[in-house]
């Protein structure tokens, strides 16, 4: 069974003028059915009607067995089941057999963790530029990132603070994540006198019209975004050298990982952090 040349011009043709593909994208289906023929014929089929799903699935084991990442492997079965569709359709096959394919799960990678030597020292860091500096900025830098680490909390989380959200008595803060599901989190001593600090030394030098009633503020008085927390979050781990490079949801992953390594049980954790689901912890 070979991609004939009319086979080779009908399907191009539907690609490129029904389905809207690029060049490129026409080329990459082209190369994935001849790939899929090849292989196919090598099992001696050399009919279409004689096609079937374990076929298909023997090609993607064998990309898979030749070291083919996860997300090719996806690509390519949207790829067949784009053909066995339009095959069906058409005449070419009796029945849309790829429609029963199911795409592997993406690959999971999980954020970088820092060890707790690393953050301590991530900390000291801004706790000296923000002692030095003293301007606004490095105040708040090392309340959000003390606060992250803390608490565990996420960007749009911390982004959403408002200042009624502050138990400072309690040392805790009230939380609206996923699904606006309200939480209450602890955040312990050192993120407590950081936030403190920043509310007594800080916030009131960047208060603006717009500024609201948001516990954390940019430059320009707005309710500080998730991009500048991003860029805080990095820059903090400049301390540590070696181009080091940690995301806010890192810095979250660390703090979950140090509570349990603290002797803090599974279920505790699941809760400071907002998950639905143990797994997901």
């Amino acid at each position: 069974m070979a991609l004939t040349p009319e086979l080779r011009e009908a399907y191009s043709r539907h690609l490129t003028h029904e389905r809207n593909l690029s060049a490129n994208s026409v080329r990459a289906y082209l190369a994935d059915l001849e790939s899929l023929l090849l292989h196919i014929n090598q099992l001696g089929i050399t009919e279409f009607s004689q096609l079937g799903l374990n076929h298909i699935r023997s090609w993607l084991a064998n990309l898979q067995s030749k070291g083919a990442a996860r997300s090719s492997v996806t690509r390519r079965v949207v790829s067949i089941r784009a053909f066995t569709y339009w095959g069906a359709r058409n005449g070419w096959l009796p029945t849309d057999i790829g429609r029963e394919l199911v795409a592997p799960k993406p690959e999971r990678h999980l954020p970088d963790v820092l060890d707790v030597e690393s953050a301590t020292l991530a900390l000291e860091a801004l706790h000296v530029r923000s002692t030095e500096e003293q301007s606004p900025e490095s105040i708040r830098d090392l309340a959000i990132v003390e606060t992250l680490y803390a608490s565990g909390i996420r960007v749009s989380e911390l982004t959403g603070l408002d200042l009624l959200d502050l138990d400072r008595e309690r040392q805790t803060l009230r939380v609206v994540g996923k699904g606006n599901k309200e939480r209450i989190v602890p955040i312990g001593n050192p993120a407590m006198r950081a936030i403190e600090n920043w509310l007594t030394s800080g916030r009131p030098h960047l208060l603006s019209e717009e500024s609201g009633s948001a516990l954390f503020l940019g430059s320009r008085g707005k309710r500080i975004d998730a991009r500048v927390v991003r860029t805080i979050v990095n820059e903090a781990m400049s301390a540590l050298g070696n181009n080091r490079r940690l995301s806010p949801h890192g810095l979250r992953h660390s703090a979950a990982t140090h509570l349990l390594e603290g002797g803090a049980d599974l279920r505790t954790v699941q809760e400071i952090l907002g998950h639905s689901s143990l797994s997901t912890t």
